[in-house]
């Protein structure tokens, strides 16, 4: 297996498999939903922060002193968007399943944190589209930096929610592989 299709790989896969599982998200956490959503969180919790990998593995092979910037701030992302996964995710489901009635205290703490990751996703992804920018035309670069970009984009603004956080996981798979394919053209 070549580099770049063990870099394909690993930067589509995990954005696919999330948009698979998004595609079961239910609109509303209820009672009804709440074993689904608690279940469903926590087989993502090992996904999401695979995410962080993409922008960081498009920035090392570009330039690898500056990819460290990248990286960091993908780790804020993987640390504080699985505090979301954990706390409104499985821990939301487990309080909504029990009628506990702590939602009202769990869900803004996991927004704040989860807002943290978002951001922090947003820089990353941005960031490595910049970078891929010194290694390649803009014309060459343009469709996956876009992809990235609105994906990131849809993600902080969607979660994993169907329609368009499943879409965001997939512009995001795209995108990545894009600019994984141009930046390997450029750099061989």
């Amino acid at each position: 297996m070549s580099t770049r299709t063990g870099l394909l790989i690993v930067v589509a896969v995990p954005h696919l498999v999330i948009a698979a599982v998004g595609l079961t998200h239910p609109a509303t956490l209820t009672v009804e939903s709440a074993h689904h959503w608690q279940v469903m969180h926590t087989v993502l919790l090992p996904l999401f922060p695979l995410l962080a990998l993409a922008p960081w593995l498009v920035a090392r092979a570009v330039d690898v002193p500056s990819s460290v910037v990248v990286g960091v701030i993908a780790f804020v992302y993987a640390c504080f968007y699985t505090a979301l996964d954990i706390l409104a995710g499985i821990g939301g489901g487990a309080i909504k399943g029990a009628e506990a009635g702590g939602l009202g205290i769990i869900f803004p703490v996991a927004r704040d944190l989860g807002a943290v990751g978002s951001y922090a996703h947003l820089a990353a992804t941005a960031l490595a589209a910049g970078l891929v920018l010194r290694v390649t035309s803009l014309a060459r670069a343009l469709p996956g930096i876009v992809l990235v970009l609105t994906g990131s984009f849809l993600f902080w603004q969607e979660h994993v929610y169907r329609p368009w956080g499943v879409l965001a996981m997939v512009l995001l798979a795209a995108g990545w592989s894009w600019l994984v394919v141009a930046v390997d053209r450029q750099t061989s």
